[in-house]
């Protein structure tokens, strides 16, 4: 393409471009624009409405696909030049009538270019088709995969191909810098890991990931025969992850909490700082008024402390207190058996109905999740609890045998911005504790690992499974639809048991081939073998049934996305949609924060679809036209996240992505670009 300035221009602001640029297309076709503002925009076409047909055809030539402001702009265009106007009309009137009327104006590119950016517009580079899975699976079962070298106590996704762990300060056999080795790199695809220097005791501490993508570990217990492990007190951890092993913890004393914190819980808020909420001060099975840390506090730092009161009623078993962001702004808080929102910018709580049934924060340990938030419902929050223990306050001491003691089978959900009550859903095939609840691209719910009787925690006593607080392992997941009807909302069709117990200090997350990664299980006071539930090094693999499937290979995915704004268009194949071009009816784009995974919770886990629409194409082919990230940061806060597209159920292989600006600090937001309607060809019908 060639550019050169027509005589007789407009002044204009430079935000509307270059006055009258004129852009030479193959064939010698000249589209001319020309801007004023106060006297309103005006345009003027030199070309016919058949031309401007052929424009569009080329404008699929790889020749027009490397317009500096948008790359990915001719393959938006042709589309969306479509499905947005009727050519029959005379192309001028369609321009001062569709496009000016919206008072955009981008006066350096050619106006087929304008067509595109105002309807579809690419903000962000796109990704390449993710491709299928490098291996196949056993389909509703797991296979042992690698080795952690250090207990995976705490386990995150730090990119697409790496996993990162931490455990606490003991005597693991391997060694770094002099003393044992407690955190690590695992590399997924190879099952290898690279043990990673950790100075702090990073026993029970919290985390999440930041708005810029750096991973916060927060918290910690107390220094643990420092002279041998060369540890320090728990404080907090920075790590930037990265593929090529170059990446390291930092530990900066001059970013420190300003108070201890051991069993921390860290949720990422709408600018993607992190509030860090609760703890104690020093170990223990359960919380006092003596070691309780009755406050929360923000990274980075907004100051002191403040009082948090919930935290003094709710004693002992308020530790790990589960928290989520809301839609609303607020944060939803459930601890022992208290429910209340907090508004984090007021400290002003409201209390909400009890939860029934039973504990469900650590030691009890229930599955958690917050249940997706869709177009469907509006993108409103419902968190689900399973399992747990229905001990009372005073009954959280360790004089009586615990590990006998029978879990729950309840689950309930709630859905605090719309209700302060409780809603009793279909209970669980047998009580759990200790239990992880990990979303899958399918909005599926899969619970794994625990045990049937007990509680979390370890000690040496006469009634304790070697150490462990709970006993009767639970090798069977189990999955949780939430649009089944009552009483078929949980499945273990095709489903098989793992070989490897995972109680106390285990974690799951979900991976971008949409396995799960399953790890850790150590009710110990420290590395040990020889007992019924051992430290344990051993990595699984857990293959949902729609593992071995052909994935779908969407291409136009963004790399990173806005919150509103103009929205995109992503292609499916004929083989994405397995034949049938209806099945575009039942595609998704999902977008997936797998969270950071210690005690059963994986803090920060969400899962958003997008809104969307669809073009089915004569060839079998189709395009979906996505909207961006819902305007509202608390939906899905900014920071990395994972991008799937789901068709019949069956989900592409993940690719990480940005979500908001990528740096700590208030998103901007914009209105909403309307998306077109769904058509299919003619004599075809969404199936």
């Amino acid at each position: 393409m060639s550019r050169s300035s027509p005589p007789n221009c407009y002044e204009v602001p430079s935000s509307y471009g270059h006055c009258g640029d004129v852009v030479s297309m193959p064939g010698n076709n000249t589209v001319t624009t020309r801007a004023r503002r106060n006297s309103g925009e005006h345009t003027e076409v030199v070309t016919y409405r058949t031309e401007i047909r052929r424009l569009a055809e080329e404008a699929a030539l790889p020749s027009l696909t490397h317009h500096p402001a948008d790359p990915s702009f001719a393959t938006h265009f042709f589309f969306n030049f479509k499905i947005s106007f009727n050519l029959s009309h005379s192309f001028p009137a369609m321009v001062l009538n569709g496009l000016l009327a919206r008072r955009h104006i981008f006066s350096s590119f050619p106006l087929f270019v304008l067509v595109a950016f105002a309807q579809s517009p690419a903000p962000s580079s796109t990704l390449p088709a993710p491709g299928q899975p490098k291996l196949t699976g056993t389909l509703g079962g797991f296979e042992l995969h690698g080795n952690s070298i250090a207990s995976a106590q705490q386990m995150f996704l730090g990119t697409a191909k790496t996993a990162y762990i931490l455990d606490k300060a003991e005597n693991n056999p391997p060694q770094i810098n002099g003393h044992p080795v407690w955190a690590s790199e695992y590399h997924i695809d190879t099952g290898a890991a690279r043990p990673m220097e950790v100075v702090t005791n990073t026993f029970c501490a919290g985390g999440n990931v930041l708005g810029d993508g750096t991973w916060l570990n927060v918290g910690g217990n107390q220094a643990i025969n420092s002279a041998q492990y060369k540890d320090a007190d728990g404080g907090h951890s920075l790590l930037d992850p990265c593929d090529d092993q170059s990446c390291n913890w930092v530990d900066d004393k001059a970013n420190y909490l300003t108070t201890r914190r051991w069993y921390p819980s860290v949720e990422t808020l709408e600018d993607g700082s992190v509030i860090i909420i609760g703890g104690t001060t020093e170990g223990g099975f359960v919380n006092s008024a003596d070691t309780s840390n009755p406050t929360y506090e923000f990274f980075p730092s907004r100051g002191e402390p403040i009082h948090l009161p919930l935290l003094d009623r709710t004693l002992p078993a308020n530790l790990f207190p589960h928290t989520f962001l809301l839609p609303s702004g607020k944060l939803f808080l459930q601890l022992n058996w208290a429910t209340s929102l907090l508004d984090y910018r007021t400290n002003a709580e409201t209390p909400l109905d009890n939860i029934p049934d039973a504990v469900r924060t650590y030691p009890a340990s229930a599955g958690v999740a917050m249940l997706p938030m869709t177009p469907g419902n509006k993108w409103t929050a419902t968190i689900l609890f399973c399992g747990g223990t229905n001990l009372q306050p005073d009954q959280w001491v360790d004089n009586w045998n615990m590990a006998a003691y029978p879990t729950s089978t309840s689950c309930v959900t709630i859905t605090p911005d719309v209700s302060g009550s409780y809603t009793h859903e279909d209970p669980l095939p047998e009580g759990r504790s200790i239990t992880n609840a990990i979303m899958l691209p399918n909005g599926k719910l899969l619970l794994l690992n625990g045990a049937n009787t007990g509680v979390s925690g370890y000690g040496d006593k006469s009634w304790s499974i070697g150490q462990s607080y709970a006993d009767h392992p639970v090798l069977t997941p189990v999955i949780f639809d939430p649009s089944a009807p009552s009483g078929q909302k949980w499945s273990r069709d095709g489903l098989s048991a793992s070989t490897v117990p995972r109680l106390y200090h285990s974690s799951a997350i979900l991976l971008v081939d949409g396995s799960v990664l399953v790890a850790g299980s150590n009710p110990n006071a420290d590395y040990t073998t020889g007992v019924p539930y051992p430290t344990e090094f051993r990595m699984e693999k857990f293959y949902p049934p729609y593992y071995n499937q052909r994935r779908p290979e969407p291409q136009g995915l963004l790399a990173s996305y806005s919150y509103g704004g103009p929205y995109f268009n992503v292609s499916l194949s004929k083989d994405d949609l397995f034949g049938n071009v209806g099945n575009v009816g039942n595609a998704r784009v999902v977008i997936i924060r797998p969270g950071f995974s210690t005690h059963a919770l994986n803090m920060g886990q969400r899962f958003v679809q997008l809104d969307s629409t669809y073009t089915g194409n004569a060839d079998g082919s189709a395009v979906l036209h996505v909207s961006q990230v819902p305007p509202n940061p608390a939906i899905l806060v900014p920071g990395p996240a994972y991008v799937y597209v789901v068709v019949n159920g069956v989900p592409s292989i993940g690719q990480q992505v940005m979500i908001g600006s990528g740096k700590i600090e208030t998103q901007k937001v914009l209105p909403p670009i309307p998306l077109p309607p769904s058509s299919m060809p003619q004599g075809n019908k969404k199936q």
